[in-house]
């Protein structure tokens, strides 16, 4: 069992004892290299953090745990009733899919007992569902996010209504935001938000192609019938695809820039959940085409992240809430399956493993509050006992909690 050592945390609250703020960070950084990342990273028990993180996730987030909310089957976008917003439809999708994560690992009937609910949830409160679709929302990432969701609620226990619901949204609302092909400079993309339609994004695009290549995997597995061939799907994921990379993807050096404005200029800002779904649509493609292009794509995107974007002491930044919260997340569970990919070289597996690794270790060494067990965004300090803490954040110290339950290692 790879549980963490107490000898080590006391090391670590001595350290933070004694220094001051700004030398904490770097102290704390310098102690786990000193004393061996991967012994660090082993003597952590994953599945126990993770159990912990998820169960933490339920019991400090879920609405219908607080006195007065009996029905309020909802994750509340702050801890404990701190903030109830229904403004921000999609960490909801995120929230699923971590207790999706949770019920995969353990087969706990605790975490299958809050789909129906969910179900019933979500769409109640959305805040711009339609009387005709109470899914629906005005961006449309949103929709995909929920979308995957949905796929990986079918996928980990076989009821067709997830898929069916799934591939209706895809099939109503996310493709049909889909270009026009003809129209310069764009020639197509899917628009993020439906009422913003030039504004083509790689929070759109990415998603799509992951939720139209899962379809097409998925597909010989439903029995209900489909809205269209099971080709299609494949044919519109490579398309999206495409125009993710010919548009918003340098291949020199592995960034995902964020969007295509109103004006067909390219807004440069790179953000890890665009740079995730990159290497997640990626991914899928190559294991359904063989193709190595695919596989190179993700892991030169992949890189960018690593040699790029993680100057936080060698992880990302510390991110506390708001949308921001979510984006390292997204990119972790998109990331860990691609350290798992076995076509992966050695150099390149060792790399990526000890990358995600260092990470979750500073995130449990540090990052999480071991009593409330919560995460608030910030790998070098746990949020306090009585401190509020914002569920995107909360949701990527889940997702890489639960990465690290499914990481696998390589005898080099």
């Amino acid at each position: 069992m790879r549980r963490v050592s107490i000898f080590f945390a006391l090391i670590s609250v001595l350290i933070f004892s004694f220094r001051s703020p700004g030398q904490k960070e770097k102290n704390t950084h310098s102690q786990i290299d000193r004393l061996g990342l991967q012994a660090k990273a082993d003597s952590i028990n994953w599945e126990e953090l993770a159990d912990g993180m998820s169960k933490a996730l339920v019991s400090h987030f879920w609405g219908a745990n607080f006195e007065g909310y009996p029905e309020r089957y909802y994750f509340n976008y702050g801890s404990d009733l701190s903030n109830m917003t229904t403004n921000h439809y999609w960490p909801q999708a995120h929230a699923m899919d971590v207790i999706v994560d949770a019920y995969k690992r353990t087969s706990d009937q605790f975490y299958l007992d809050y789909y129906p609910l969910w179900w019933e949830g979500a769409p109640e409160y959305n805040f711009s569902g339609r009387e005709e679709d109470p899914w629906w929302n005005v961006f449309v990432d949103d929709m995909e996010w929920i979308v995957l969701a949905q796929l990986r609620m079918f996928e980990s226990t076989g009821n067709e209504k997830y898929f069916n619901k799934a591939d209706q949204m895809y099939h109503d609302w996310i493709w049909p935001a889909w270009g026009p092909e003809n129209e310069a400079p764009w020639y197509g993309g899917i628009t993020w938000k439906t009422d913003v339609e030039k504004s083509k994004n790689a929070c759109s695009n990415g998603p799509a192609a992951i939720v139209a290549a899962r379809i097409y995997t998925m597909y010989d597995q439903v029995k209900s019938p489909k809205k269209k061939p099971k080709e299609a799907y494949l044919q519109e994921a490579v398309k999206t695809y495409d125009w993710l990379k010919s548009n918003l993807y340098d291949p020199q050096t592995g960034k995902v820039s964020d969007n295509m404005n109103l004006k067909g200029e390219i807004n440069p800002a790179v953000y890890t959940y665009n740079q995730g779904t990159f290497v997640g649509a990626a991914h899928e493609l190559y294991k359904i085409t063989g193709d190595t292009q695919y596989l190179k794509d993700a892991i030169q995107a992949s890189n960018y992240v690593i040699d790029q974007m993680s100057n936080n002491n060698g992880v990302l930044s510390n991110s506390t809430g708001g949308d921001g919260g979510l984006f390292h997340g997204i990119f972790f569970r998109y990331f860990v399956k691609l350290v798992n990919e076995p076509a992966l070289d050695d150099a390149t597996h060792k790399k990526f493993y000890e990358y995600i690794s260092k990470c979750a270790t500073v995130m449990a060494e540090n990052g999480v509050n071991k009593k409330t067990m919560l995460y608030g965004g910030n790998w070098w300090k746990a949020p306090g006992d009585e401190e509020p803490v914002a569920l995107t954040s909360m949701l990527s110290g889940c997702m890489l909690a639960e990465a690290m339950c499914v990481l696998k290692p390589r005898d080099y």
